[in-house]
């Protein structure tokens, strides 16, 4: 079977190098052959195209088979060199394969060539997979290792988020009452009021590092992200300023994907607000929207991803770029280049969180001095494919009289929940920790309707809480608080209250969950 060779000669011989040809191709080779006499001649070969292999005479008028092989060393080329000589000698053979010649072939000798050529050859893919496999796996390596150190910074970021919910909860919750029992022209008022909205841009930030843990509450749908982008679109121009052109191009066709709405506004306006800040001299902000299927040989540099159908998001400036260095940071909680006082360090950090909550994968493309591109993927649902929609809830009576079992370990927080449901007219039974708790279940003789318990507390969960109270009270009605606001490994058998809430919000909860129709 015939085999094509790109064979470049550094040969002064015409003849010689025909005959080298001819002897190549009765061995089976199609050869493509070009002959240079000069260092320049071999790197302008070298530059033109890719070769197969060298093969050099020793001697040359002007040039040397040591000096060629300098040559081709210098421009970093894994091209097998083979020295065919009539008179090299030994020990110059010997200082050539040190050199790092594959080998040498004397001319009286040439029916070795075409086996050399072929075992060259063959040694050269060899090592070119090896240093391809070797590369993919380095790769492979730093991405798994960024995933890891993304991981252990989510989980680190939820454990403070869940703290300072339980915080949150009780300053809220205590500025609510006091607002409630305050005049507007009080003197304080005004105090608790500043205090109040202190608490909720808070709030704001434990949200933000609970996207970063993946334990956010979220309110998934099937949504279009040409109908996120018109949106968004309305108030970019505000956003980016005038001297940003805004392009979009938004496939006609596009696929639903399963996503919190909300949660993907914020990721369209992260990424724009962070493009705005790439371009301080005006520029180009780039949407586009299209349907991409994703298969295996693109999995393999995208180990993060599972082949299958996925609607991409992409995002591109035309602004300063990023060095490798900035992009191993990129999604790194509280990272930026800005100065200081200018930029969170979340929000490409709170992007990373959303799309990973959305089983989705985020990527980027920079370069300094060229832009930025982000690709987003969230796999596509199929067609028809969607969740019944929620309906509002009723007004409720927020007061009454049923016994309530509170079980909360943080002090203030179990105080001011107790407090609020006393005011609601409740008769609340107050326990600081699951062991309490089943004391207060097996002496209280009268009937328990309700259990609001945190869901992570030291020596028992509540849902292993629950288990046990249940097989005693089988109706009474369970509420889990917690400020994590989703937890993927307990089975949460009951309603769900996110911290920080509002006393008003517990009411409601509360209410809904007694005034909800019983399963048969």
């Amino acid at each position: 079977m015939s085999k094509p060779l790109e064979l470049l000669q550094v040969e002064d011989s015409e003849s010689d190098a025909s005959l080298i040809v001819r002897l190549l191709e009765k061995a089976g080779y199609i050869v493509n052959a070009e002959r240079v006499e000069t260092a320049v001649q071999l790197r302008a070969a070298l530059e033109k195209q890719s070769w197969d292999v060298v093969i050099a005479d020793y001697y040359l008028p002007r040039f040397d088979a040591p000096a060629a092989l300098a040559v081709l060393r210098g421009a970093a080329l894994d091209i097998p060199f083979i020295v065919v000589s009539g008179a090299m000698g030994e020990d110059r053979a010997v200082a050539m394969m040190k050199a790092g010649a594959q080998d040498y072939v004397m001319k009286s000798n040439l029916a070795r060539l075409a086996p050399a050529v072929e075992r060259e050859i063959g040694d050269a893919l060899a090592r070119r997979e090896l240093r391809r496999a070797e590369a993919e796996r380095k790769r492979i390596e730093e991405q798994l290792q960024q995933a890891q150190k993304l991981e252990s910074i989510g989980r680190l970021a939820g454990g403070v988020a869940h703290d300072f919910n339980n915080l949150l909860t009780v300053i809220n919750g205590y500025s609510d009452m006091l607002l409630g029992e305050l005049k507007a022209d009080d003197p304080i008022y005004e105090t608790v009021t500043e205090i109040r909205t202190a608490g909720e841009r808070a709030a704001v930030l434990t949200k933000q590092l609970l996207v970063l843990s993946r334990k956010k509450v979220t309110r998934p749908q099937p949504a279009n992200l040409n109908d996120i982008v018109a949106e968004v679109e309305k108030m970019l121009g505000r956003l980016i300023g005038e001297d940003v052109r805004l392009k979009s191009a938004l496939s006609p066709s596009l696929g639903h994907v399963l996503a919190d709405p909300g949660q993907l506004h914020q990721v369209l306006m992260n990424l724009a607000v962070n493009a705005r800040d790439a371009m301080p001299g005006g520029g180009t902000l780039s949407i586009e929207t299209a349907n991409v299927d994703v298969d295996s040989t693109y999995v393999e540099q995208h180990p993060e991803m599972k082949p299958g159908p996925y609607v991409q998001l992409k995002v591109a400036d035309t602004g300063i770029g990023m060095t490798k260095e900035v992009q191993s940071h990129l999604f790194e909680p509280f990272f930026t280049t800005k100065k200081q006082g200018e930029g969170t360090g979340l929000g490409l950090a709170t992007v990373y969180g959303i799309v990973k909550q959305s089983d989705g994968s985020v990527w980027v493309y920079s370069e300094p001095g060229v832009g930025t591109t982000f690709s987003i993927y969230l796999p596509r649902l199929d067609a028809g494919a969607g969740l019944p929609q929620e309906l509002a809830p009723s007004p409720v009576a927020l007061r009454g009289s049923e016994t309530i079992l509170v079980v909360e370990d943080q002090d203030q927080l179990r105080k001011m929940a107790v407090r609020v449901l006393r005011d609601y007219g409740y008769e609340v039974i107050e326990s600081a920790n699951p062991e309490e708790a089943l004391l207060h279940s097996e002496r209280y003789a009268g009937p328990i309707h309700l259990m609001l318990t945190d869901v992570i507390m030291p020596g028992m969960t509540g849902p292993e809480l629950v288990g046990r109270i249940k097989s005693a009270r089988p109706s009474m009605e369970i509420v889990y608080m917690s400020g994590y606001s989703q937890h993927t490994t307990l089975d949460l058998a009951g309603a769900f209250l996110p911290k920080p809430f509002s006393p008003q919000a517990l009411a409601i909860k509360v209410r809904e969950t007694l005034d909800a129709p019983r399963s048969a």
